[in-house]
């Protein structure tokens, strides 16, 4: 089957990109399933309804979040209802967190596709231990045999630590990959036990930003000290950033990675199918 992911939305911006070009991405590519990380999609700051129903609305399959999950509050109870936002799966239990941390969808054609969302720890919110949330998961729904499709989002700050989960889920997903940093990677790759891997797939943003925000307030900060006032969402027209992926329909491991870019600023790279 052949599946794409894109990185984090940043405000308007990186919902219009997505609105103006996935729906072609998806004739394109012929993909079967969409997953996007949405936790800056409302301004900037965390996912409300409105802005998930969007992000529907262009194409997408499922929404993965990370540290802002619950910046904007409607989303505690809007992800109960929603089960294709998918929140970090290793909360300590003790937090009850709204939703759910993976979720096995099924395709039209017929496919199981598992998502799995993670938080990472390094210079990151002190959650749960992130290898010990998928090591469960992923057991309890193995690759090539309860589901066709493994994906797990590392939403993380270290390159490292996001590496290391590469490695630690290698042969039991589809496709690792990080998001977080905004900054799409170049280190597209199958692993040594068939999961496609990237470090982080980039950001649908204005990229004449600082991470997709308008620079003034940023550069304020760095040479300052001094903040007078929130990040905005630069505004500007969205590169949209992912990673497209092929699976061997046996066993579900990785034959095919390549990274998406498209619109905005970046060099623009689409597979060819």
């Amino acid at each position: 089957m052949r599946f794409a992911f894109f990185g984090d939305v940043v405000g308007k911006s990186g919902r219009d990109g997505l609105a103006d070009h996935l729906p072609a991405l998806r004739r394109q590519l012929d993909l079967e399933f969409v997953i996007v990380n949405a936790e800056n999609a409302a301004a900037g700051f965390g996912i409300t309804e409105n802005t998930a129903r969007e992000l529907f609305e262009a194409g997408a399959d499922c929404l993965t979040l990370g540290n802002h999950s619950w910046d904007q509050k409607e989303a505690l109870t809007y992800i109960v209802r929603e089960p294709r936002l998918i929140r970090p799966l290793n909360y300590p239990p003790l937090a009850d967190a709204p939703g759910r941390g993976s979720q096995l969808f099924e395709t039209d054609r017929g496919h199981r596709v598992l998502v799995i969302n993670l938080l990472g720890r390094v210079h990151m919110d002190a959650l749960d231990d992130p290898f010990a949330a998928v090591d469960r998961e992923l057991d309890a729904c193995p690759l090539g045999q309860v589901c066709d499709a493994a994906i797990v989002d590392m939403h993380a700050e270290a390159t490292s630590e996001k590496m290391a989960m590469g490695h630690f889920c290698d042969g039991r997903a589809s496709l690792i990959v990080g998001t977080h940093t905004h900054v799409p990677t170049a280190d597209c790759q199958i692993l040594n036990g068939g999961s496609a891997y990237q470090t982080d797939a980039g950001a649908c943003a204005d990229y004449d930003s600082v991470i997709g925000n308008q620079k003034e307030e940023p550069l304020r900060r760095f040479t300052t000290r001094i903040s007078q006032g929130r990040y905005q969402p630069a505004s500007g027209p969205a590169t949209i950033c992912g990673v497209f992926v092929e699976t061997d329909p046996a066993s579900g491991l990785a034959r095919r990675v390549e990274p998406i870019r498209v619109g905005g600023r970046l060099s623009s790279h689409i597979p060819q199918v």
